[in-house]
């Protein structure tokens, strides 16, 4: 596949195309979105969930205003400092993490908790946009591309150790998407992705394999995605569904419920059975409140989303500029490409939220994050198309 031609200039004969205010407004509209379906997420039962997230849109304003208002240039000046914090945080939960569900992600810290690996892709954005843009003369070079692939997988190493598989996957696609539109061989990419979809298959469907690569309740999520769940013969006689298969047959239930036009808002009966319905199968709820049709409605704004960041790569004029926007654009399509699949049983669970829905503080963060950096890369570039 060939790569994007690029059009290096220099920003001082730049002329600003100001505000992205389409980006800003697609990204408001999913925010309220995301509020009114957390508030609907658990209607009658509590609003806490709703009053957390507001808490976390709040402390979210300061990172958006540091990635909207900091000059994208400072980060790459700043690339070896940004790595090493990146590894410096991930290599932390190991000693300081907090354990919730089986996996060791968070890092409290005062009355704020964090989880590293979810800074891990914004960092490695603008690190990996950094390295890309500071070799462009030699992108087809195999040594280029050898130590790009070391740098997303020092990160990876530490966030698949946590265990975080959905996150590990991120990062490997962010890679495999920056070196794409950067320009390196495809051949060597190819290398890449048949190892790992080698290394998939064996995980799968190799049983000792499976045991040694993932924790039990990961086995549990790819047995139910691919037999039904970990079910006993007896079990699955007895129509007995475990974990996640559980969640995601709750799931399926709460989608079906909403048909076309859906129930109505805070309407919904069957999204109150479905397992942690306010932060991975968010969808499930909005999808029984609005059917069908507002599902449709839903992925229309994501794709304007979408639009816009991929109009900002298509014309930048600047390789570090497109290379933070293919990283952007990357991080927020595989999350929900991935979360409506895990919704829908097309991917196992792998713990990837859904963009400004789901609820979460450093999920919330890192959405508003990139947002921040997006407007800001895109007021720098130069009027080339609309």
């Amino acid at each position: 596949m060939a790569s994007i031609t690029l059009r290096p200039t220099s920003e001082s004969r730049s002329t600003s195309v100001g505000i992205d205010w389409w980006l800003i407004a697609s990204a408001v509209a999913l925010t309220l979105i995301g509020l009114g379906t957390i508030y609907s997420s658990h209607y009658g039962e509590t609003t806490k969930f709703f009053k957390d997230q507001l808490l976390n849109i709040g402390v979210g304003l300061v990172p958006l205003s540091i990635f909207l208002f900091v000059h994208p240039r400072i980060w790459a000046k700043a690339m070896p400092f940004v790595y090493g914090l990146n590894l410096l945080a991930l290599f932390a939960v190991k000693f300081v993490g907090k354990t919730v569900n089986g996996a060791e992600r968070w890092v409290k810290i005062g009355p704020i908790q964090i989880q590293p690996s979810e800074m891990a892709k914004i960092l490695l954005v603008i690190t990996l946009a950094s390295f890309y843009a500071s070799r462009q003369d030699r992108i087809k070079e195999f040594g280029t591309f050898a130590l790009g692939l070391l740098h997303m997988a020092v990160p990876i190493v530490f966030v698949f150790i946590q265990p975080h598989l959905g996150a590990s996957l991120l990062l490997i696609a962010v890679w495999a998407a920056l070196s794409l539109v950067a320009g390196v061989p495809p051949k060597f990419l190819v290398l890449v992705v048949g190892l790992v979809v080698s290394i998939a298959a064996l995980v799968v469907f190799v049983t000792p394999v499976r045991k040694a690569v993932l924790k039990p309740y990961q086995e549990e999520r790819v047995l139910a995605l691919i037999y039904g769940g970990n079910k006993t013969a007896e079990e699955k006689k007895q129509g007995v569904v475990k974990g996640d298969d559980y969640q995601v047959q709750q799931g399926f239930y709460a989608i079906a419920n909403g048909g076309l036009a859906g129930t109505g808002f805070l309407k919904g009966t069957q999204k109150l059975n479905v397992p942690e319905q306010e932060t991975d199968f968010i969808f499930t709820v909005f999808s029984e409140e609005f059917g069908l049709l507002g599902s449709v409605a839903l992925l229309g704004l994501f794709a304007l989303l979408f639009y816009r960041l991929w109009l900002g790569l298509l014309v930048a004029t600047d390789f570090y500029y497109q290379m933070l926007l293919a990283g952007i654009l990357t991080v927020f399509a595989f999350h929900l490409f991935v979360n409506v699949g895990m919704v829908l049983k097309i991917f196992p669970v792998v713990g990837l939220w859904c963009p400004f829905l789901s609820k979460g503080g450093t999920a919330i963060w890192l959405c508003m994050s990139l947002i921040g950096l997006a407007v800001n890369v895109r007021a720098r570039e130069r009027a080339v198309l609309f």
